[in-house]
């Protein structure tokens, strides 16, 4: 039981779950978790029911709000099966205090759901994320199962559970080397075909030592999977193949805001977009990445191993187990409050100076292994890429947050654009390809919005 309340403890935090640790029953190519199983050599990578009790406990009493989100993540969290997350309602019943409310949320592949899932998700209103990289010849690019088979078939089986039970669900999509450059095909499908209302683009950025990446050219054939490489961490300043690059980020991003910003504000969401929204109007942002400091979203291990971050599993930041020390006591150890404080007190100079910080506010520490321009190490990887976005939502962010600080729907931007658009067709309507453009841009019209104009 919890004794004394930390002073310093956060109100309230966010810990994903791994019941199956790393455990998961496809092989995609890009995951780095699935490394981790060489933390745990011989176990069985299954919470015990103990634990499980003994975790959401302390959950709860660590909250000092009325809202606690009980989060699942893997590994792939379906593995344990349903009679362990009905064990877990009964816990979070057990111990929610009145007045409390307990968010339930799972990320899946979604290839194990069936219709008993689907009874069990809808009654306890789960909001599920489900894994998708697009239509199937994207997405099974690299989302195989253990022997090598595609995979797209079986999930969208699992999404037809969660439609066909009314389950409220989003897409998270990782964006690698291999699908960023079809950011409308990926978005229309989303949206059109799956009937997507919510949205999550993941940069992958996979890291490798040089003493990695001599390894890997050595080989015959490329890793097929982190299975088959060293206990993934965060070092080196080179990256795989696969990883997106930051330009291809960018432009991934802003080719689909061109899009959402003309037709779906209100009826889309788009996790990035919502976040910029809110460093743009001055309010929290929800999302540890683009927020001044981080230090409150946190990780549990299926043997009650806790770490400072989903992203940070690896023994330097193991902060402790739950059997031992009570779990807000952890949030608030002296080793978490400065890895939260580091996300800003490390940021190189180039960035502190840098016009788009506020929106930005360096990015993940996991990607910031590459050198400003000047010499400065811990830029992000992918600097470039939050350059290009977000100078290139500043007009439409700033006109959505007028309208919020005047209590009207940001929604209005769609009409602003359609205004917008039509003046430019009329001024381009009679312009030489030889002109100059008349969007400012001093180049001429045939090498600005001329390009591919008749």
């Amino acid at each position: 039981m919890l004794t004394r309340y930390p002073t310093n403890a956060p109100p309230r935090f966010h810990v994903l779950v791994k019941p199956t640790g790393a455990t998961c029953n496809l092989d995609c190519a890009y995951c780095f978790f699935l490394s981790k199983e060489m933390l745990y050599p011989g176990s069985r990578f299954r919470m015990a029911d103990d634990l499980l009790e003994t975790y959401i406990r302390q959950l709860i009493e660590g909250h000092q709000t009325n809202e606690v989100s009980l989060a699942w993540q893997g590994g792939e969290p379906t593995l344990m099966g349903l009679p362990f997350f009905r064990r877990a309602v009964d816990y979070a019943e057990k111990y929610r205090r009145p007045g409390m409310t307990i968010e339930y949320t799972m990320q899946t592949n979604g290839t194990l759901l069936d219709d008993e899932w689907g009874e069990f998700l809808a009654a306890n209103r789960f909001l599920m994320g489900i894994s998708i990289d697009g239509p199937r010849e994207i997405h099974d690019h690299y989302r195989y199962d253990k022997g090598g088979a595609p995979t797209f078939d079986k999930v969208m089986r699992g999404l037809d559970v969660l439609k066909r039970h009314k389950v409220d669900w989003n897409v998270l999509c990782t964006l690698h080397r291999s699908n960023a450059d079809r950011p409308l095909d990926i978005y229309r499908f989303f949206r059109d075909d799956l009937g997507a209302e919510f949205m999550q683009f993941i940069p992958i950025v996979e890291r490798l030592t040089a003493e990695q990446a001599a390894v890997s050219l050595d080989l015959i054939e490329p890793w097929h999977s982190w299975r088959d490489r060293p206990l993934y961490v965060q070092a080196g300043e080179i990256v795989t193949e696969r990883s997106v690059t930051a330009a291809q980020y960018g432009n991934f991003l802003a080719t689909i805001f061109d899009e959402w910003v003309r037709r779906d504000v209100g009826r889309v969401y788009v996790q990035m977009f919502d976040v910029a929204l809110a460093n743009w109007v001055g309010a929290p942002s929800g999302l540890c990445v683009h927020s001044r400091t981080c230090g409150v979203a946190l990780a549990i291990e299926h043997n009650g191993d806790l770490y400072s971050c989903d992203h940070f599993v690896e023994p330097r930041n193991l902060l402790g187990n739950i059997r031992r020390d009570h779990l807000i006591e952890l949030v608030a150890s002296e080793k978490q409050v400065q890895f939260g404080r580091d996300k800003f007190d490390t940021l190189p100079g180039y960035c502190r100076e840098c016009e788009v910080r506020f929106a930005c506010h360096g990015g993940c520490p996991k990607d910031r292994f590459i050198h400003t321009p000047d010499g400065e190490p811990g830029l992000n990887y992918l600097c470039e890429g939050y350059k290009i976005f977000f100078h290139h939502i500043d007009e439409a962010m700033r006109f959505m947050g007028n309208e919020l600080r005047h209590e009207l729907p940001p929604a209005n931007i769609m009409a602003y654009m359609a205004q917008k658009d039509a003046a430019q067709r009329k001024a381009f309507a009679d312009v030489g390809r030889n002109d100059p453009c008349p969007c400012g841009s001093g180049r001429k019209f045939k090498q600005c919005h001329g390009i591919g104009a008749r």
